[in-house]
This record gives C-alpha cells, sequence and structure tokens, in this order.
C-alpha cells in the first residue's frame, strides 16, 4: 500500500528544487532524503519537507493497527530501496566521471524498464555509463555497432542449418541481453533500426513463427551523433517514441575532466566494477515504481503538460498516450529513488523533458527561428500552475 501526499494535504516537494523545473539538488552527488515514517534532516538542501504540525506523512491510525504496520513496512522497504539505488550510482560513479543526475535519469529509466536514447558527440563516455550501469547491477552486457551495411539477422539472430542435429535452428542474436549498446543507431538504414522494434515494445523475437522472448531485464541504451548527420538515416518517430528517456551527456566541467586526467590510471574500468544490486533488487524496485501512488492533483498536472504540447504553435506534434504513460513511469522512478512511494509535481518536472523532447516535433517556422523541443517543453513547464496539498 503506497503512501498518499493526499492524505496528508501536502505535496512534499525538493526544497532545493528550482521553480522553473525539477533538478537535483544543486551541490550534492547524492539528495538528501526525510522518508515517510523515519527521520530526517528538516530544512537541509534537497530534504522533502512537510508542515511541522503534521510532523510525518504516514501517520499510524490506532483503529487499524494492521495498516499503521504496513505504511511503515513500505516506509522502510522504500528507505532501502533508496539507499540500494544510491549505492549502484556511487559504484557506477567511480568508473563514469560525469553528472549525478544523469547517472541517476539512467538507473530510473532502467528501473522503469524502459529504453534510453543518448545524444551527443562522440567519445563523452557514453559506452562507458552503458557498461558501468550494466556491470553495477549484476547484468548482462551486449554491443551492436550500427552501419550502412548491417542485417537485421545481425541484430536479432538468424535461422541456420544445424549441421549436428541436421535441422534449422534459430541462433540468438545480440539483441538476447539484459542491457544491449546500440551504437550510433541511425547510421543503419531503417531495415535494420526496425529489427529493434519488436524487441523494445513486446521484450521478444518472432523468427519463423516463433516468438522468442528475450532476458528480463531489456533495455537498450541507443546513442546518435546528431551534430553528424552525413550518410545517416534519422530515426522515425515511431521509433523514438519507444524510448522511455532522452538524455544528452554533454562535455564534463573543468573539475570533472581535471578529475579525468588525474585517475587515468587508478580508476578502475567499467568491466572491473563489482554487482551492488541485482536482479531481486531490479524487481522489487520496478514493483514498487509501478505501484506508486499518483494522486489525482498530479494526474491533472500530468494532463495539463501533455494537453499543452498538443496545442502550441511552436509544435506540429504533440505527446502521445504512450508518452503520458512515459511521463509517470519515469515520475515514479524518480519518487521510489528517494525514498518515496508516492509521484510529487517535482518528479514530473525533472523527467518532462527528457521523456518528451524526443517525441514532439516542431514547426518548421520554429526551428527555423532556432526553437528547440527542450525549450518549448520548458516554457510550457514555466506556465503550468503546480498543484499544492490535495486540491487544484
Amino acid at each position: 500500500m503506497a503512501t498518499s501526499a493526499e492524505d496528508a494535504g501536502v505535496v512534499p516537494q525538493w526544497s532545493g528544487a528550482a521553480a522553473g523545473g525539477g533538478e537535483w539538488p544543486a551541490g550534492t552527488s547524492t539528495p538528501v532524503r526525510s522518508t515517510p515514517g523515519l527521520p530526517g534532516p528538516a530544512g537541509a538542501p534537497g530534504t522533502l519537507t512537510a508542515p511541522a504540525a503534521l510532523g510525518t506523512v504516514v501517520v499510524p491510525d490506532a483503529r487499524d493497527p494492521a495498516a499503521a504496520l504496513g505504511r511503515m513496512a513500505d516506509a522502510e522497504a522504500h528507505e532501502l530501496l533508496a539507499r540500494t539505488f544510491d549505492d549502484v550510482v556511487a559504484n557506477v560513479r567511480t568508473a563514469y566521471i560525469g553528472r549525478d543526475d544523469i547517472v541517476r535519469l539512467a538507473l530510473c529509466c532502467l528501473m522503469a524498464e524502459g529504453h534510453l536514447l543518448v545524444e551527443d558527440h562522440p567519445g563523452v563516455g557514453k559506452t562507458t555509463l552503458a557498461k558501468a550501469l550494466a556491470r553495477s547491477l549484476g547484468l548482462d552486457f551486449g554491443r551492436v555497432q550500427f552501419t550502412a551495411d548491417l542485417l537485421p539477422a545481425d541484430v536479432t539472430g538468424a535461422m541456420v542449418f544445424d549441421r549436428d542435429s541436421g535441422r534449422i535452428a534459430f541462433r540468438p542474436g545480440p539483441v538476447f541481453t539484459n542491457v544491449l549498446l546500440a551504437d550510433e543507431l541511425n547510421r543503419a538504414s531503417p531495415k535494420a533500426q526496425s529489427a529493434l522494434l519488436e524487441s523494445m515494445e513486446e521484450r521478444q523475437v518472432s523468427a519463423d513463427g516463433v516468438s522468442h522472448p528475450l532476458p528480463r531485464p531489456f533495455m537498450v541504451l541507443a546513442t546518435q551523433n546528431p551534430f553528424d548527420a552525413a550518410g545517416t538515416f534519422p530515426l522515425p518517430h515511431s521509433q523514438r517514441d519507444r524510448f522511455l528517456l532522452r538524455l544528452r551527456l554533454g562535455y564534463p566541467d573543468r573539475a570533472s575532466e581535471d578529475e579525468l586526467l588525474a585517475t587515468t590510471r587508478s580508476r578502475p574500468s567499467p568491466e572491473s566494477l563489482s554487482s551492488v544490486g541485482g536482479p531481486e533488487f531490479l524487481a522489487r524496485f520496478a514493483d514498487a515504481a509501478r505501484r506508486a501512488h499518483v494522486g489525482a492533483d498530479v494526474r491533472g498536472y500530468v494532463l495539463d503538460l501533455i494537453g499543452e504540447t498538443r496545442s502550441h504553435p511552436d509544435l506540429t506534434v504533440g505527446a502521445s498516450p504512450r508518452a503520458t504513460l512515459a511521463v509517470l513511469r519515469a515520475a515514479a522512478a524518480v519518487a521510489v529513488s528517494t525514498g518515496r512511494g508516492y509521484v510529487t509535481p517535482d518528479d514530473v518536472k525533472l523527467v518532462a523533458e527528457p521523456a518528451l523532447g524526443h517525441r514532439v516535433v516542431l514547426h518548421p517556422a520554429a526551428e527555423l527561428a532556432g526553437v528547440t523541443p527542450a525549450a518549448t517543453i520548458a516554457e510550457i513547464m514555466s506556465r503550468l500552475v503546480v498543484p499544492v496539498g490535495g486540491a487544484r
């Protein structure tokens, strides 16, 4: 049973979050939490706070001791999941030197059972991040370099003749793994790109009329370089819509790049990382994210956001119902990663651009004027009324 923010009449928010959009608390690599039902440092940057009169969000009910104990057990379970999540993030960052929020969002994408699209220049750590995530969670890792001559069977596998048995059998391709790095996906032909569609949506591969299930969990981490479009095939809208989130790693700041240079010999490789989380942790986290409570006010906030993308003059294609679900799935994963069993508007703010930026299509006139999807979504978010408490 997930705790509802409406039960207390408040929506806890990051006190360190900017008003214009969701952010991880500035100046902290690990967010400070005040978990419902558990003590926490009040008033610290990035702390979830509630009015002092309420004390905690989880209030034991003397009339129903079993329900009260159940809520306290849920709070402890969420706290344990959040601690393990922080441990995984810290383990990844021993090999990957980059922005903390990127690591957290990438991990939330995996925990929400989604796929990740990374757009950026070569050499900024996309492969390192993918390997470090897989190793830290004890998952199998596979990599496919997409090129113009790649065939669908090179990705999914094919029916081959087995000389030993004298039969035609299915030989699995590299897609049969937990984390698949589809490197430079836009360099492959649309025929090869479409080989991932069934895998990403149905978690299976069909060959010769037989469906072969993929390992669980299964995540595609695809990369593309949007700044070098010569000889590439842009992803169709239907394929971009399959990705739960899109992230840009960006160049590291001076301090991070100095650390990169100073630790070149001492920093562990992604392949040498130990496993911090495991299949049980992934299953529990995914279940907690699915059961996270989403109040009517938060649902209305998401619907307002989606509706604005469909009527905005700078957009010709707005967000689809799948995008609406993607926002809530990602926001629920963020909520669980911070020790909560309910979604707040700040969780929605945090994932709005990564979940919608690659799904909306700009009007040609707006694109010529230099407008970007990220700027458009930020402008929409700045105009929306943020729900506070139980009433909108």
